[in-house]
This record gives C-alpha cells, structure tokens and sequence, in this order.
C-alpha cells in the first residue's frame, strides 16, 4: 500500500494523462477512422472524449451523422494559471422515439498564448452565442464565427476576466445605460 502511494505521488494522475478504457462513441470514432482519447466520465457517467484542435471540425460532423444532433451546452474553463484553456462541447441525441437520450462530452485543450479553434456554428446553430460568450470569458478565438465579437463585456474591455490569471483593472469607467 505504501508503495503505491509513493508511485502516485511521483506521477500525479491528471485529466490528460490518466488512462481510461474507451467508451461506445470514442469506440465508434476509433473504428471509423477517428482520433480521440478517452477521459475519465464526468459525474453523470457520460463518457468523455478529449480532441485535437485539427480534428474538432471533422468529428464533430461524423457525430452529427451518427444522431448527436443537439448541442446542449458549449462553454470554456482555465484549467489553471500557466495552463491550458479548454472549450468542451456536450451532445445529445435527440429525437421522436428516444426515451433515454444518448450523451457525449468532447474537451479540446488549447494553449494559453494563442487558443484558436474552429467554430462548430456550422455544425449546431446552438454554438452561436455559445461560443460569443467563451470568447468574451477565456478569449478562445473560434475561426469561422460569422460574428465572433463580446457578448457580456464591453467591446474595448480589455482581458479576459473568467481566466484564473486575470488581474482586475483598478478603474472602471461608468457607461451611460439607455
């Protein structure tokens, strides 16, 4: 037992790195040519799949013809000063006669110096604001947006004020509100 705890510390498991056996969609991807990692499920059980940026557009356009039709959430986080960004995206399949939906998680990891990546809007409509409102948050520029601009801040704000690295501005100018 001691030992164990001695390896663990010497190689701390994070997301990126601890291995988990794949689950019926990575399965499908992998079968079909894709390329994807398996992460641990989330805490509903849903399975989880981490992706390259390259690979992001043609994915998710195999998973909208396999049935996940619907974007049910697009949103960002930090993963921590000094470390990556990441945009995730969580499907659904939906339809008529589906009494338990099926569901997905893709996660793209992205550098902190220049997080881009292509827009899903294309793909799911949903996206649209979605992805406004990460690139507004976490400044992950999504390439291909037909309006990519700020949705909850101001167009000349400066920063990205839901990355752990931020720094507050000690002023704030007061705007006219119509």
């Amino acid at each position: 037992m001691a030992e164990d705890t001695k390896n663990n510390e010497n190689t701390p498991e994070t997301e990126e790195n601890k291995p988990v056996p794949a689950g019926p969609v990575a399965s499908w991807l992998s079968e079909n040519g894709f390329a994807g990692v398996a992460l641990e499920p989330d805490n509903l059980g849903v399975e989880v799949i981490k992706l390259e940026p390259e690979v992001l557009i043609p994915i998710a356009t195999a998973l909208y013809a396999y049935g996940f039709n619907y974007l049910q959430c697009q949103g960002g986080y930090d993963a921590g000063p000094g470390k990556e960004l990441v945009s995730f995206y969580h499907l659904v399949k939906v339809g008529d006669d589906i009494t338990q939906p099926e569901e997905v998680r893709l996660k793209v990891f992205l550098p902190r110096d220049n997080p881009k990546l292509p827009s899903v809007y294309w793909i799911w409509k949903a996206a649209d604001w979605q992805e406004r409102e990460t690139y507004d948050m976490y400044g992950i520029e999504y390439e291909g947006h037909p309006n990519l601009k700020r949705l909850l801040m101001p167009e000349d704000w400066k920063g990205w004020p839901m990355r752990k690295d931020y720094i507050s501005p000690d002023f704030y100018e007061i705007q006219d509100a119509y």
